[in-house]
């Protein structure tokens, strides 16, 4: 067998490695109970963004 074949096969095994991997952790951490944490547990005060825009026109007479 020649060595770009035996390279193809492994880097193709390795990839199939990797894949199935990572759908079992995709699954494994889907299957957890996530719950939202309480309101009471947010410390920031809301933030309020205004936003002023002023056009100074000159008129030419």
């Amino acid at each position: 067998m020649e060595r770009s074949k035996l390279v193809a096969i492994i880097t193709g095994a390795i990839s199939i490695i990797l894949a199935i991997a990572y759908l079992i952790l995709v699954q494994l951490l889907d299957y957890r109970d996530m719950k939202p944490a309480p309101i009471s547990q947010f410390d920031q005060a809301p933030a309020i963004i205004s936003v002023f825009w002023q056009v100074d026109k000159t008129t030419e007479a």
